[in-house]
């Protein structure tokens, strides 16, 4: 069996063939629900040899769909339409690969279930021990505790592991601005920050050179492209200013500001994981996985956290492509071990 595994999420559609496949193609699901069949055909039809298809997903929770079952299963029909006719296996929360029927009749398995598929591929790099898994993406971020071997986690539905600190909702390309923090330096001042999606954290990372410039991509707050100079004119609007008023050393010193608010946001979680799971008294010579295409703020945490262990990085080991569509290739690697080639 040659299988391809997607992840489906609200603004990205990842998948992988566990070997040399590896890639992510945007995809507003909150707004075109309708596309995603299509967009998943022809992922599928670019790999010519694939006999199954894998499938998690994390896109039932976008707003056009009334509830997360609902969602679940709008994706599932659209994944089964794509697939023409190949076998589809759908990745439970509790480990287990399911039916597209068995996966309609428990939407809350397979609500948001990627984040399990990765951290059992993660746990294989620490498989003695305590560990945890680190992931940031374009949206959220994952910190799961991994024992022996295995996902440790203390929630399974995004609301529970939320509640655990187990998930941040906050990542390095989509998260507003005033989401992340409520003001903002400004030429030796303090200045509150409009509650407007006037810019997103991968403008603030735009302007610090730790995301690249991509021209052509116009998925950012105000349409324009995603290069620096458009970051400076979005970040600009966050105080309600423009060029007259704001320039580059301002967008810099904001961004800065903003990057330092989100490594605490994170920070703060990882800290309560960490007591949680080991104790008040823990060390922190525990190894962690890094995985997504936000490592650059997970190594900022880790710095701010004091941490002395190893850190076994996804995208050192695997490449970037890889790591940025981690669960994916997680999924594909796990399809081919227990569904064969």
């Amino acid at each position: 069996m040659s299988c391809l595994a997607l992840d489906i999420g609200g603004a990205n559609v990842k998948f992988s063939d566990g070997l040399e496949r590896t890639g992510s193609i945007p995809l507003a699901l909150w707004k075109s629900p309708q596309q995603l069949a299509g967009l998943l055909r022809t992922v599928i039809a670019s790999a010519a040899e694939c006999t199954a298809v894998g499938v998690t997903m994390t896109g039932e929770l976008a707003d056009c769909f009334p509830s997360k079952a609902a969602g679940v299963r709008q994706i599932l029909i659209s994944v089964c339409e794509a697939a023409a006719g190949r076998p589809v296996y759908v990745y439970l929360v509790d480990g287990r690969l399911a039916s597209l029927e068995q996966a309609a009749a428990e939407p809350v398995l397979a609500a948001a279930s990627n984040w399990h598929a990765l951290a059992r591929l993660a746990a294989r790099y620490v498989p003695a021990g305590a560990a945890l898994m680190l992931d940031i993406g374009s949206t959220t971020c994952d910190l799961i505790p991994l024992i022996a071997g295995q996902p440790a986690a203390v929630g399974r539905t995004d609301t529970q592991r939320m509640l655990a600190g187990e998930l941040v909702y906050t990542g390095v390309e989509r998260s507003p601005v005033c989401g992340v923090a409520g003001q903002a330096p400004y030429r030796g001042r303090t200045c509150g920050v409009a509650q407007e999606l006037f810019a997103t954290m991968r403008d603030v990372y735009l302007v610090l050179g730790e995301l690249p410039e991509q021209p052509g991509d116009l998925q950012t707050a105000d349409g324009r492209p995603a290069t620096r100079t458009a970051a400076v004119a979005r970040l600009a609007r966050m105080i309600c200013a423009d060029e007259t008023e704001f320039g580059e050393p301002d967008a810099v010193q904001m961004a800065s500001s903003v990057a330092e608010a989100q490594a605490n946001l994170v920070l703060a979680a990882l800290s309560r994981v960490v007591r949680r799971s080991w104790g008040p008294e823990a060390t922190l010579d525990f190894p962690i996985v890094l995985s997504g295409h936000g490592d650059f703020v997970a190594r900022r945490v880790l710095s701010k956290l004091g941490h002395t262990g190893p850190v076994i990085s996804l995208a050192d080991r695997l490449g970037a492509a890889v790591s940025r569509a981690a669960p994916a290739y997680a999924l594909a690697v796990l399809l081919r071990e227990e569904r064969g080639r």
